[in-house]
């Protein structure tokens, strides 16, 4: 049974920084691409950065520069390097498999003064 488990979130002041963390089993990262999402209420949950095994990553354009997706290389594991965070940044953040159907249970980032 695969199971993902985000740690890392946190409150920070505007201009911290973060590094989420999701670990995982079965090497998932080595056969599907991690993503990490980001869920605020009364908002659809919306892809924030991706990376696939070949590490080709995507960034929305809001997190493009301070964002930094990255796996381990034996699958077990992916990271969200977040730098210059702002109050937008706030929410639920959950990494995935990406097609896969596995979910972590999210961590809470909460960036305020």
């Amino acid at each position: 049974q695969v199971q993902l488990v985000e740690s890392g979130g946190d409150l920070v002041q505007p201009g911290g920084s973060l590094t989420l963390s999701c670990a995982a089993s079965g090497n998932i990262f080595s056969r599907y691409n991690l993503g990490w999402h980001r869920q605020v209420p009364g908002k659809l949950r919306e892809l924030v950065a991706s990376i696939t095994g070949e590490r080709t990553t995507y960034y929305i354009d809001s997190v493009k520069g301070r964002f930094t997706i990255a796996a381990s290389s034996d699958g077990n594991a992916g990271f969200l390097q977040m730098n210059n965070l702002k109050p937008e940044d706030s929410g639920v953040y959950y990494c995935n498999a990406i097609h896969s159907g596995h979910w972590g249970q999210g961590t809470q980032v909460t960036v305020s003064s």
